[in-house]
């Protein structure tokens, strides 16, 4: 969501999940991981007493599991001969992970469907009903390590775990020097909210096809399901429809500063949608109206309430631009466009913006979203739209989503409590929070200001069930970190103001609140650090953390 600047998804565990994790918090402590010393193991040769093996290191995962016992003197060895033996519906998941672990082990790690786990990797399907549409279990010894959930999502998210329980080195391009070596450990882990997400403004300043795929990789790794596509706006209009081919063509060709902008075919799209859907991220398409909307109207005249066209834009002020809600053509040209794209996109929403609509009437305003939503539901979506839409009468169905944060106006707060009152669930992304836009200290090089200087603490230090009085817990479906581009140009631009952030935010996600401490968090983070290095992402280095 835009300030005043230059400007599926239920809970994956169920409230009994939450209630487990919180009682998991309080029996495992800070972090949600429980060290547990094995005083007895058996030696793998002669069957005796390890009672002198020293702790086990607790591994630095992100975001912290539910719980994580160490077993020392258990570690699994990955060798030439390792093999990864998939279950049923698990093959997907096995060959993402064998092409992870190839390209920088060297190893051949063939991939079966029979087979005993003897020193192989086996991934299973099924497991405690706790663990959710998203949890998992994970359980290294000598003998074998076997990753088990109750869908591939899951066993999915617990390769992520086991990647960081791997050397940061694994995450090369190349092939490495060894060893690779998993610690034994006991892992049972599930998400605290069903949505996790992060937003990519695609419309201020264009990013390619491979460009959207890199971030959806970054993202993925930290357990991230929710890709938000923000797809139109002011300065550039991204995505070709068919029934109004000028939208691209023309309201695509610019971006701020006057770059050369750029679209995306439906072949294009289609092709993200599918490379988020093979990471498990679920793609929501954004189309910012009545507000937001220059692009289009520079496109066709007939959009404009005096039938004129105005130039295209490539400044960053906001609030400025509408679509004309009182003619019949505005309703027929959403129709289309969400026809279009509810077609193309598997997920169940379709985000419709709403934000900053300055140059529309309140009333105007109000009818157009009930109007709007109606379409949207024509198409068999459910609408999405910043928490600005609360101010007219939606189904409950609907999600709004929260980013303007109480600084010295109570609009964003209220609209969230209305959105409540109608039984709309939230997505919490407060801009002094979880914007990644947002400048870390007065000196950072890019960014924006207007919500505040954000550091990593400040992106980690928040509770969405307790930021907006009259929001609970069970009103909040989760939360999302949005990344608007008016000054954020290139890869290196997206990793400096993304990571370590919206590793942060992903935590702030998936952890049980009850056991997240920054002081253990700061230290996880910085075991990052290598992993991102390795990766050749160009990571902020934050004095707050001790990098390694």
């Amino acid at each position: 969501m835009l300030g005043p600047r230059n400007s599926t998804f239920d809970r994956a565990a169920g409230s009994g999940d939450r209630r487990t994790s919180r009682s998991s918090g309080r029996r495992l402590g800070r972090a949600a991981v429980a060290l547990v010393v094995v005083a007895a193991l058996m030696s793998a040769v002669g069957g005796q007493a390890a009672a002198h093996e020293p702790p086990a290191a607790v591994p630095r995962i992100v975001p912290a599991p539910v719980s994580l016992h160490t077993v020392p003197g258990a570690s699994f060895a990955l060798t030439r001969g390792t093999r990864i033996v998939v279950g049923r519906d698990a093959a997907s998941v096995g060959a993402y992970l064998a092409g992870v672990l190839r390209r920088s082990t060297g190893y051949p790690l063939r991939i079966s469907d029979h087979g005993g786990p003897a020193h192989a990797i086996s991934l299973d399907l099924g497991g405690s009903e706790r663990l959710g549409r998203e949890g998992y279990r994970l359980d290294s010894t000598p003998a074998g390590l076997r990753l088990r959930a109750r869908t591939p999502e899951g066993l999915f998210h617990g390769v992520q775990t086991l990647l960081q329980l791997l050397p940061a080195r694994v995450e090369a391009p190349t092939v490495q020097p060894g060893a690779w070596t998993v610690p034994g450990v006991h892992v049972e882990d599930y998400p605290r909210f069903g949505w996790r997400g992060t937003m990519l403004d695609v419309a201020r300043h264009f990013f390619t096809v491979a460009q959207v795929e890199r971030y959806i990789d970054l993202a993925a790794r930290y357990k991230i399901n929710t890709l938000h596509l923000h797809l139109s706006d002011d300065q550039g209009w991204r995505i070709a429809i068919d029934g109004w081919p000028r939208l691209a063509t023309y309201g695509g060709s610019t971006e701020v500063d006057g770059g050369p902008g750029g679209f995306y075919t439906k072949h294009d799209y289609s092709a993200i949608v599918r490379y988020a859907a093979s990471r498990y991220m679920t793609v929501i398409p954004e189309i910012d109206s009545p507000g937001h909307t220059n692009a289009a109207l520079a496109s066709y005249a007939k959009l404009n309430c005096d039938g004129k066209v105005p130039p295209l834009y490539t400044g960053t002020d906001v609030g400025f631009s509408s679509l004309c809600t009182s003619k019949k053509v505005t309703y027929q040209f959403l129709g289309d466009v969400i026809g279009e794209l509810a077609a193309l996109t598997p997920g169940p929403y379709l985000h419709i913006g709403g934000d900053e609509a300055q140059s529309t009437k309140l009333e105007d305003y109000v009818a157009f979203i009930e109007r709007v939503e109606k379409i949207v539901h024509a198409h068999g979506k459910r609408m999405m739209g910043w928490q600005d839409i609360a101010s007219a009468k939606i189904s409950r169905g609907s999600v709004a989503q929260f980013w303007q944060p109480a600084a010295g106006s109570e609009d964003g707060t209220q609209n969230a409590r209305d959105a409540v009152k109608q039984g709309v669930k939230l997505v919490m992304s407060p801009a002094n929070r979880a914007y990644l836009d947002m400048k870390y200290t007065a000196g950072t090089p890019l960014g924006q200001d207007w919500a505040g200087l954000v550091e990593v603490r400040d992106s980690y230090e928040w509770n969405p069930a307790t930021l907006v009085d009259g929001v609970t817990e069970t009103d909040v479906l989760g939360v999302e970190a949005p990344l608007w581009t008016e000054t954020i140009v290139t890869d290196a631009d997206i990793d400096a103001m993304a990571f370590p952030r919206l590793a942060a935010i992903a935590e702030i996600g998936w952890s049980p609140q009850q056991s997240r401490s920054w002081a253990d968090f700061r230290l996880r983070l910085a075991a990052q650090g290598p992993r991102w290095t390795v990766k050749s992402v160009g990571f902020y280095r934050s004095p707050q953390v001790p990098w390694f």
